[in-house]
């Protein structure tokens, strides 16, 4: 029996907000900051991933600020994915977003989710295998660390998105906008 293909499961952590005094948290833009690396992000996905990490499909929480950075980042990234702007993604828990994750068509190889912190590390290491070598254990071991603002962690699997689940993707690349910068991202 021939092997599934790969699929892909991008986690994007919004780029920095602001905090304007007497805007309600779903309500807050990005920073300055925020709009540099958005769209850096997106270079990043369209250079480090050879196509592979241009999503087939994104899921975006309704913040504002999420929705900032995934139209800035969708800019540089030379595609135009369908976007769903889902009220879901926003306060999730890694199991609520897990559960999103299994709802998934099967013609999806690349799904790419535009949320928040603590969800997006604690996802990613739920979802990590253990390291087979020592890219992935570099990559496991900065999520472990910290996961800044417009972060990104690319998780891969062979198998139907209903079936993803802890520990059986593998953490195939961590980059932080200090990457981008750099050119580079830490693929394993």
């Amino acid at each position: 029996m021939a092997s599934s293909p790969t699929r892909r499961l991008i986690l994007l952590r919004h780029a920095k907000s602001a905090w304007p005094d007497d805007v309600p948290d779903h309500d807050r833009p990005l920073a300055p900051r925020g709009r540099r690396d958005a769209p850096a992000a997106g270079r990043w996905l369209r250079k480090s991933g050879y196509s592979d990490y241009v999503p087939d499909r994104v899921l975006c929480s309704t913040a504002k600020r999420a929705r900032e950075t995934w139209q800035l980042a969708e800019e540089k990234l030379g595609a135009h994915p369908p976007a769903e702007f889902e009220d879901r993604v926003y306060g999730a828990s890694p199991a609520d977003l897990l559960a999103l994750v299994r709802l998934t068509s099967a013609d999806v190889r690349t799904l790419l989710i535009v949320g928040h912190e603590p969800t997006m590390r604690e996802l990613a290491l739920e979802l990590a295998r253990e390291p087979t070598g020592d890219a992935e254990a570099e990559a496991l071991g900065r999520v472990q660390a910290k996961y800044p603002t417009a972060s990104i962690a690319v998780l891969s699997f062979s198998d139907r998105w209903a079936k993803l689940g802890p520990g059986l993707a593998r953490l195939t690349d961590f980059a932080t906008p200090s990457d981008f910068s750099a050119g580079h991202g830490r693929r394993a």
